[in-house]
């Protein structure tokens, strides 16, 4: 038999999706987060997943990986020291950066600047200096390298960067300089800016190199111990990592690489979304991703996830492709209080995460947390994860009217709700930054909720967006786990050309894309990927001369060379009409030019659901439940998912168990299953499920 595994590693659990590649059959486990070490919770979910499906470690063909280890090492500071060569006059890049404060006039006086990534005590100059074209205007002082390097010596830097002036022009000196860093700094790692980043704009290629140094050896020591661990396990099996841009690439490129895994987590979440909704004929979709500590929101036009050429963690912005995926700290363990200053009701960001957790885990939280809300309106049974983890009913109830209901007078249902609410609000805020703020109606799109906590919320999200119908995929829990199992080995290069569009021609970028195709082509054919399984898709950044941004134009490789131009300026026009109402009567330019090679999905079968009628009587197991809902209680039906059959309606309220997550369905909604098993919810006498689907397949 052959196995492919997916692992999520999240903030609070880390999910594992075993998948039989000749069935389709699949294996689920959950197991808690070890922050400490993220290796130890990923073997012990590997031993469990495969005890449960009966089959030993070394069956395993192909571990495809999320992680969260290079997010985590920025957020909370905890990256390499690292030492900035630049050119002479150049050193401070960093910490002059755009001038950007965000907010108001007010962030002028209260915006406490973040430090940068590389301090301008490790940072030093070397006499040197390349031109705008690639030109040599002052040849390299290989003296000057020596002085830098006892600097950097000196002040104990474990990662050095190297990122000069219009390198991406030519490298050639980046190369030099390297070649005197490893000799004086022997076993540090060393970043170029031209090969990280090869694009024009000094202060973004010196962020994005540095902040690959900065995690560089946080990374790479995770991916060793882990990948030593695995080969202790499953022997001779292929580990691959998954890319900030929904792509895989394997766990060596990814140590030297690790900048494009700052948003590996979230990706996963979309690539997983993406895969289930298409088995049910939908391509345009808001994906909703609740964890424990975030929710990651995205949106997804005709089967294609949005990508962004900027991955915004924290405070770092670092110019690398990403899906576009936006996080709010609104997750189940994020806590609600009543501060003293303002006396109303807040929630979040802060989270009471995988130790203690909430309040109901019985761990020792004494804060109020979103779960707990849930638990006391009855949104939740007494019991997780099959029965595994029991919850604690009463010590929900207690902590909310400690911090809640009694500073604000009012009762534990009606404080729950209020928690349930306000974290409702925030993350519709998110839903519409990636919707309503970039041109797109959320009505137009179906919302996919998913993640330990999504499928709680998702209803209530779909009424506030007016998304219809609401999908919750089988196992929403660990779907971010069945993205990484599900997604492609992907590879990219890119090169700045500044032309107008009169200036060159589609014959000229053409034969440019070529070659940054072979270059992209390179690490697939050393990862076993032969070239007749390569994808190719072009990519244009173009702006108006005279702008000083550009947009991504998507363009197609065939016959590129007679009128690609020409397509892609119509192209432009249409994206920035939809962004900004309107397109100018200028010159188009081209300033940067990109080529993505990607190989297969793996084969992954889709498990169909049995068929059933429209009754779901014989998956009901309590009829006597009790839910929280407007201010009064509600009679509701618990049933057990893996009861339900293709075709079984499930009038709303209603409460849906499974192993990895809880399914809400609100009293004025109802929930039909699909031939693939997704729950599709909608309010109740809706007519609008059938043309929102046939819009979807008019789409493919």
């Amino acid at each position: 038999m052959s196995y492919v595994l997916g692992c999520d590693v999240g903030g609070t659990f880390t999910d594992l999706l075993l998948i039989n590649e000749k069935t389709g059959e699949t294996y689920r486990a959950k197991t808690p987060s070890t922050p400490a070490d993220q290796s130890i919770g990923v073997m012990k979910g590997i031993k469990r997943i495969c005890s449960d499906a009966g089959i030993k470690p070394t069956e395993v063909n192909e571990l495809m990986h999320g992680t969260t280890v290079a997010t985590n090492a920025i957020l909370e500071g905890k990256g390499a020291k690292v030492g900035l060569i630049v050119t002479d006059g150049y050193r401070q890049v960093l910490q002059i950066g755009r001038s950007f404060v965000p907010g108001g006039l007010a962030g002028w006086i209260i915006w406490p600047k973040p430090e940068p990534l590389a301090s301008l005590e490790n940072t030093v100059e070397v006499n040197e200096r390349i031109g705008a074209r690639g030109d040599v205007v002052r040849k390299l002082d290989k003296d000057s390298v020596v002085e830098a390097c006892k600097v950097l010596k000196k002040q104990k830097v474990k990662a050095v960067t190297v990122s000069l002036m219009n390198a991406f022009a030519n490298g050639a000196h980046e190369k030099k300089i390297r070649t005197i860093v490893e000799k004086e700094l022997p076993g540090i790692p060393v970043s170029l800016s031209h090969e990280v980043l090869p694009e024009m704009y000094e202060y973004e290629r010196a962020l994005t190199a540095v902040a690959n140094s900065y995690v560089r050896p946080t990374v790479g020591k995770y991916l060793v111990n882990l990948e030593r661990a695995l080969k202790k396990k499953t022997g001779d099996c292929k580990y691959k990592v998954l890319r900030s841009d929904g792509g895989l690439m394997s766990f060596d490129n990814a140590s030297d690489r690790p900048v494009s895994l700052m948003m590996s987590g979230p990706a996963g979440g979309v690539a997983g979304a993406l895969w289930i909704a298409k088995q049910s004929g939908f391509k345009n979709l808001l994906t909703f991703d609740m964890g424990g500590t975030s929710t990651d929101v995205a949106l997804i036009e005709n089967g294609d996830p949005q990508l962004r050429r900027e991955t915004r963690v924290g405070d770092v912005t670092v110019r690398m492709s990403s899906l576009d995926v936006r996080t709010v700290g609104a997750g189940g363990g994020s806590i609600g209080r009543v501060p003293e200053l303002t006396g109303a009701l807040r929630v979040g960001p802060e989270s009471a995460g995988a130790d203690p957790g909430p309040a109901c885990y019985g761990q020792g939280g004494t804060e109020p947390t979103v779960t707990d809300a849930n638990v006391a309106l009855g949104h939740l049974p007494p019991s997780l994860i099959g029965g595994e983890m029991k919850l604690d009913v009463k010590a929900s109830r207690a902590a909310i009217k400690k911090a809640v209901a009694d500073p604000l007078k009012i009762s534990v249902e009606a404080a729950a709700e209020g928690i349930v609410k306000i974290v409702n609000e925030n993350m519709f805020g998110a839903l519409r930054l990636v919707s309503i703020e970039q041109g797109y109606d959320p009505r137009e799109f179906a919302l996919i909720g998913f993640g330990g906590a999504g499928p709680l919320h998702a209803n209530a999200l779909g009424k506030l967006t007016g998304s219809w119908p609401v999908i919750i995929p089988p196992g929403p829990g660990v779907l971010c786990a069945y993205g990484d199992a599900t997604t492609r080995v992907r590879n990219e290069s890119s090169q700045t050309v500044v032309r107008r569009f009169s200036e060159t021609s589609s014959k000229e970028v053409g034969k440019i894309l070529q070659g940054l195709t072979k270059t992209a082509a390179q690490s697939l054919v050393k990862e076993g990927i032969p070239k007749k399984e390569h994808k190719v898709v072009w990519e244009i950044d173009i702006r108006y001369t005279g702008q000083g941004f550009a947009l991504t134009v998507p363009c197609k490789v065939q016959d590129f060379d007679k009128n690609g131009l020409e397509k892609a300026a119509k192209a432009f026009d249409t994206s920035h009409t939809r962004m900004f109402t309107f397109a100018l009567d200028a010159e188009h330019e081209v300033v940067n030019l990109r080529a993505i090679v990607m190989g297969d999905a793996p084969n992954v079968k889709a498990v169909k659901a049995g068929k059933g009628g429209p009754s779901a009587a014989s998956a009901v197991i309590d009829d006597k439940h009790t839910v929280w809902a407007d201010g009064k209680k509600h009679k509701a039906k618990i049933y057990d998912r893996a009861k339900l059959k293709a075709g079984n309606k499930i009038p709303g309220p209603a409460v849906i168990t499974e192993f990895d997550s809880t399914t809400v369905i609100l009293a004025d909604c109802q929930g039909v299953v699909d031939k693939v098993g997704c729950i599709l919810i909608t309010p109740k006498g809706w007519k609008g499920a059938k043309k929102s689907a046939s819009k979807s397949k008019a789409k493919k």
